[in-house]
């Protein structure tokens, strides 16, 4: 029979309690949101939803075709042109997701010949352009300079490093600063999806490049999502002129792919315009962050201490996290819940979102349920 062997991995699922399911949200839920990426609390900002709404009634409900025909509005530019002036680097690039720019930043920089080095605990997304790149690929053990040094000393040629800057699971920081000079001693580029750092880390949310001094450098590559602090929705590659304008040419999800959509751009621009404003969103997010590590710890639950904004809690088996998730919900709390494949390590977790617009009543509301369903 067709397709008979996708009952056959259903089956085994079940067994192992790793089935997922689609929950559709209401417009106005009334659960507490630990669970979102949404770092800033704009999303629903009135200024971020207004910047979405001029910009549909201006260009419409879509982008109409891709960035190279007709899918790049002098919007689009004026977000490119913004976001790279506020992290530091000479251009950007936006595309129509975080995953797309990733797949392009890997793709397009690792050609026949070159090596890409890729830590074992990044993003799907930078996973996939790993794999699809016509380069070859070393995993090397998390978070370890000398682990990346060792693999670029068995190659010649082309080489490039690629990382997250903040680890979606448990929300641990890249040593940055110890890749990039690994990296410069054996020629090679350094790529780093600053998905959770852009909005939280650096100076007023100028994200873990900038913390790190290697903002601007003509040897980093940054790609960030617009869908986390920034609350709306697409992806962008920060870097050299000379790497957007390869990009432009060569990046397969950038010339084939429709362009953003005019109402997302409208409300990363507005977001972004907004945080230049009001920088101390990013600390206030860690603030929050430190605080639930903190109390959870106290609790006498097993969680991760935070580089930004995610708060990971340990728990002892895919079946017990997602009964927990679901006992949290039940109690009005909604957190996120990792399970294989989604964890490098195998180890379920319940992974929280430290919002900045977080109140102290919320966090120790937070606090309370997650201790009062542990398992």
């Amino acid at each position: 029979m067709a397709f008979g062997w996708i009952d056959e991995q259903a089956a085994a699922r079940r067994e192992a309690g790793l089935v997922r399911t689609l929950r559709p949200r209401p417009a106005d839920s009334p659960l507490l949101d630990l669970a979102s990426n949404d770092y800033l609390g704009l999303a629903r900002h009135p200024e971020v939803v207004a910047g979405a709404a001029a910009a549909a009634r201006t260009w419409g409900g879509g982008a109409t075709g891709s960035r190279l025909v007709t899918g790049t509005t002098e919007l689009h530019t004026e977000l490119e042109r913004e976001l790279a002036d506020f992290c530091g680097f000479e251009a950007a690039l936006v595309f129509s997701s975080g995953y797309a720019a990733n797949l392009a930043a890997v793709t397009a920089l690792a050609p026949h010949g070159s090596l890409i080095v890729s830590d074992a605990g990044n993003h799907a997304s930078l996973i996939d352009g790993c794999r699809l790149a016509r380069g070859t690929t070393q995993v090397v053990a998390h978070a370890d300079p000398d682990a990346v040094r060792k693999a670029l000393g068995t190659h010649e040629g082309p080489a490039v490093a690629v990382s997250d800057t903040v680890f979606s699971v448990d929300g641990d920081a890249a040593p940055l600063a110890g890749l990039a000079e690994v990296c410069r001693e054996h020629g090679a580029g350094l790529v780093v999806d600053d998905a959770h750092g852009l909005g939280v880390l650096g100076a007023g949310g100028r994200g873990a490049p900038q913390a790190a001094g290697l903002a601007g450098a003509g040897d980093v590559v940054v790609t960030v999502t617009l869908s986390k602090s920034l609350g709306s929705q697409g992806g962008a590659v920060l870097g050299p002129a000379r790497v957007v304008e390869h990009l432009v040419n060569a990046a397969r999800t950038f010339i084939f792919d429709t362009g953003l959509a005019p109402a997302s751009a409208g409300a990363a621009l507005a977001a972004l315009r907004l945080l230049g404003r009001e920088p101390e969103r990013a600390a206030r997010a860690r603030e929050v962050a430190t605080g639930l590590h903190a109390r959870l710890t106290a609790a006498g639950l097993e969680a991760v201490r935070p580089d930004a904004a995610v708060v990971s809690v340990r728990a002892p088996s895919p079946e017990a996290a997602l009964q927990w998730a679901a006992d949290c919900r039940a109690a009005g709390l909604f957190v996120g819940c990792f399970r294989p494949p989604s964890v490098p390590d195998g180890i379920s977790r319940l992974r929280l979102t430290a919002r900045a617009d977080l109140s102290e009543e919320q966090i120790e509301r937070a606090v309370q349920v997650i201790g009062g369903t542990r398992p």
